[in-house]
């Protein structure tokens, strides 16, 4: 199925790499929006506010929907934004957000010794992460009178849907968790209910 992605089940924080003298301590997040990666990044800096360097990558969405973004926060080109968002690609995650941050320690490393000492601590980073699989799935918002109450619910209890909020006024709402590979079949059915209004709400 292609509605599955993988991404991390929760932080990792402060794992540390050393290289001739420069200390670099991986960070990494879940993250559901670009809102979350500011928020991480100002805690990180905040904690480590005497560091040289607090390089970064991070990837959000899933298909064609998924964009990243990647900072060499004052480093050479390409020696350690890329390097760490090559490590996100390698892990294939998406909705995480990693943070190296750099104390320099004297010696200038280079870049090629930029790039490895990134690609490292990123990579251990994610290898202290516990990854996991999540479905992608819209929500919809099915509305109907009372009288069709049952209709509905045999169609929910059959195909084993998620009902996530309801709520029952002049009419009845029932907002249900559908993942993307079954939508079309499962907005069909509520459709061929007669009375039954089916309104699509966002994916997530």
């Amino acid at each position: 199925m292609n509605d599955v992605f993988k991404t991390i089940a929760s932080p990792v924080e402060e794992v540390i790499f050393k290289e001739k003298s420069s200390k670099f301590l991986g960070y990494a997040f879940p993250i559901q929006t670009e809102e979350d990666v500011k928020r991480h990044l100002e805690a990180v800096k905040k904690l480590h506010h005497s560091a040289r360097h607090w390089c970064y990558a991070w990837q959000l969405g899933h298909g064609a929907q998924q964009h990243y973004r990647a900072n060499d926060d004052g480093e050479p080109n390409n020696s350690a934004g890329i390097p760490i968002y090559g490590q996100i690609q390698s892990f294939d995650l998406t909705n995480v957000l990693i943070i190296v941050v750099r104390y320099f320690g004297g010696i200038k490393l280079g870049v090629g010794g930029l790039v490895q000492a990134y690609k490292t601590s990123a990579q251990l980073t994610l290898q202290e992460a516990e990854i996991i699989e999540k479905i992608v799935t819209q929500t919809l918002q099915i509305v109907f009178d009372y009288k069709d109450m049952n209709k509905v619910m045999r169609v929910v209890k059959e195909k084993n849907l998620e009902v996530i909020d309801q709520k029952l006024g002049l009419d009845c709402r029932l907002f249900i968790e559908v993942r993307d590979s079954e939508w079309d079949h499962i907005k069909a059915i509520f459709e061929s209910i007669y009375g039954v209004q089916v309104i699509e709400n966002e994916r997530k």
